[in-house]
């Protein structure tokens, strides 16, 4: 293998690993920020909620992902007596749920929980 193809190689593998900025590091810039900014970077919130002089907005964010079948040996089925067959394909549901805290005009904190928050 050539020294050049070699760098490529190992350079797109390094990519593959890579991984961007975490959940916290996307919405801690926010904390400090206007209401108004938040909502227009955002949109519109699925909720709020005020108490005691804070409000609180909610956002919510659903993916569905398409998983494919899987292989596995079942007697009578596919090729034969003990053929191949693949279960069929499903999906997963994944959530997140972000709420700011919002006090004077301001964001003050933010929380989140789910299975889909990364």
């Amino acid at each position: 293998m050539k020294l050049g193809r070699w760098v490529l190689l190992c350079s797109l593998a390094a990519a593959g690993c890579a991984t961007g900025p975490t959940l916290d590091q996307r919405l801690l810039p926010f904390v400090g920020r206007s209401e108004g900014d938040l909502v227009a970077a955002l949109g519109v919130p699925e909720r709020t909620y005020e108490v005691e002089g804070r409000k609180f907005l909610t956002f919510e964010e659903t993916r569905s992902y398409v998983v494919a079948g899987s292989p596995a040996f079942y007697p009578g089925y596919g090729y034969g007596r003990f053929g191949p067959y693949l279960s069929p394909p499903g999906y997963i549901v994944r959530t997140c749920e972000i709420t700011f805290a919002v006090r004077q005009g301001r964001v003050e904190s933010f929380t989140y929980r789910g299975d889909g928050c990364r």
